[in-house]
């Protein structure tokens, strides 16, 4: 009796030590972890932010582990698209050009949902639903997270063909939050883009056909 009553005392001992060692070394271990990082909050929609996503956009980069998205990209040279005000108030419309293989491709979108209470986009193709929230950024920029199926993505656009390295490596962070490794990151070839067709195109470039 003894004897049992001596090793519930120890095995009560040794829990209460190795309590008390976790809650000694617990705060310089949380100030050892790195900073927790963070992804930019969603636009929030209004009459003030909803333009400043119309008009033309070059998309630079993009990450996502979707079958159809890691389909798309072995084919994808370069993409370029712009939003206009859709036929609804809370709707948009869009064109899409894009140089797959050799060919520039047009694409027409339209009927794309705005959703201000989340500030979230959605568009149904072919009972595929896409859905991506407007994150605050550089106003040349446009980041977006992509929802589709269960899977989660990011793409950086920009007004221009081309960003700064400091931008790059802001996006580059923000992938790293989402789990994603730098080497999953699709970039586009500036050197592919596809003439667009209110620009004149040079000889021996093809005029963008519809698809």
């Amino acid at each position: 009796m003894t004897n049992n009553r001596s090793r519930r005392l120890l095995l009560a001992g040794q829990v209460m030590l190795a309590t008390l060692t976790l809650l000694l070394g617990l705060p310089f271990a949380l100030t050892a972890e790195p900073p927790s990082c963070t992804l930019p909050v969603p636009v929030t929609f209004s009459n003030a932010t909803i333009p400043r996503i119309l008009g033309h956009w070059n998309f630079i980069a993009s990450v996502s582990r979707h079958p159809r998205y890691l389909e798309k990209i072995k084919i994808m040279k370069h993409s370029s698209f712009s939003y206009f005000p859709g036929s609804h108030e809370e709707e948009l419309d869009a064109t899409t050009i894009a140089r797959v293989n050799e060919t520039c491709v047009v694409k027409n979108t339209s009927g794309i949902q705005l959703f201000l209470h989340n500030s979230t986009l959605l568009h149904v193709d072919n009972e595929s639903v896409s859905m991506a929230e407007v994150m605050q950024s550089n106003k040349d920029l446009l980041i977006l997270k992509h929802f589709h199926d269960d899977f989660v993505g990011l793409s950086l656009s920009a007004r221009t063909l081309n960003v700064s390295k400091e931008h790059l490596e802001e996006f580059k962070a923000y992938v790293h939050c989402l789990g994603f490794a730098e080497e999953e990151i699709f970039f586009t070839s500036e050197e592919d883009a596809c003439p667009l067709p209110w620009e004149k195109t040079e000889e021996g470039d093809k005029e963008p056909k519809p698809e």
